[in-house]
């Protein structure tokens, strides 16, 4: 859950998500379609589905215990070589190098390793570091006093040096290039640097209180959540009323936007109140639920505040 989220966003996500799913035992024999409404609005839902596949497979490979061996670790879907040896540490104790943002930032500022620790050969470098520094015993207390030094003192803006115990021996502090390292992130063309944004439509179908939904792909953005059905042109979305309900009347709502790492989606609500339901349209995929039980769906954070609007915006108690 802590990858690309902060810590304040997470935990109550995390407590949740243990409160339903106490054991890897508990979340193997769950559905996903259980898991992901515990991540809905967290983001980035992959990672909900790694988790999953990943006790799956611990349960089913591992008679339900993680191993210690780092490279079994890493074979476990979701699971890379800084979070396997972060798991092997902490649990057995194994001396395994960890290199997360946090550490990298300490490494590349303690010993002033130049160009950004995304370029393979600087993290190649950073790789060997962090392995010649591992000490023969507590590498738990190790581990976390790396990661916390990152996360709470060698912060990525305004570090506190003064409170930090490696300050006489940092390279970026005697030089005074605190602010110098890391390196940041090349840019390849200045065309990268113009955000993009792709345009889309959705369509909030209506009886009564009740709205359709409909589940999203495996793969993409907001892979296996349900979502409202979404089309590229308002054109298409139009075409697909044409065929279900000809006497219909849309009210188109003012544009919202959100953002994802590498682009903004900036998507138009169109409501449809249709006067009788049809069941035709709840395709596979499909499902009709009411607006209250809805917004407790597996829903993508932007629709489920959409949805929640809806009664205010349309009076439906």
């Amino acid at each position: 859950m802590l990858q690309q989220t902060q810590v304040s966003s997470v935990i109550p996500y995390y407590q949740r998500f243990l409160q339903r799913f106490p054991t890897v035992i508990d979340l193997a024999n769950a559905d996903l379609e259980q898991v992901m409404p515990l991540w809905s609005g967290l983001g980035y839902y992959t990672r909900a589905r790694n988790l999953h596949a990943c006790a799956r497979a611990v349960v089913e490979n591992h008679n339900g215990v993680f191993p210690a061996d780092v490279q079994q670790l890493i074979s476990l879907p979701g699971i890379g070589r800084s979070t396997a040896a972060a798991i092997s540490a902490f649990a057995y104790g194994t001396r395994a190098a960890i290199l997360d943002g946090n550490v990298k930032r300490v490494l590349t500022r303690g010993f002033g390793i130049e160009g950004s620790p995304t370029l393979p050969a600087v993290e190649k470098k950073l790789w060997s570091l962090a392995e010649s520094l591992l000490p023969q015993q507590n590498i738990e207390a190790y581990t976390q006093g790396l990661m916390d030094l990152g996360a709470t003192v060698c912060t990525r803006s305004s570090p506190q040096c003064s409170a930090c115990p490696w300050q006489k021996n940092c390279v970026a502090y005697t030089q005074n290039r605190t602010t110098e390292l890391p390196s940041p992130k090349p840019v390849k063309n200045s065309a990268k640097t113009d955000r993009r944004i792709r345009e889309a439509h959705m369509l909030v179908l209506l009886h009564g209180n009740e709205v359709l939904l409909e589940k999203r792909p495996a793969a993409g953005i907001w892979g296996g959540l349900w979502s409202v059905p979404e089309f590229d042109q308002a054109a298409a979305l139009v075409n697909y009323l044409d065929r279900l309900a000809p006497k219909r009347e849309i009210k188109t709502l003012p544009s919202r936007q959100h953002a994802f790492t590498h682009y903004t989606l900036r998507f138009t609500p169109h409501l449809v109140t249709l006067s009788q339901r049809l069941d035709r349209v709840a395709e596979p995929g499909q499902i009709w639920l009411p607006c209250t039980e809805a917004v407790e769906a597996a829903l993508p954070a932007p629709i489920k505040k959409l949805l929640v609007e809806v009664p205010t915006l349309l009076n439906i108690q």
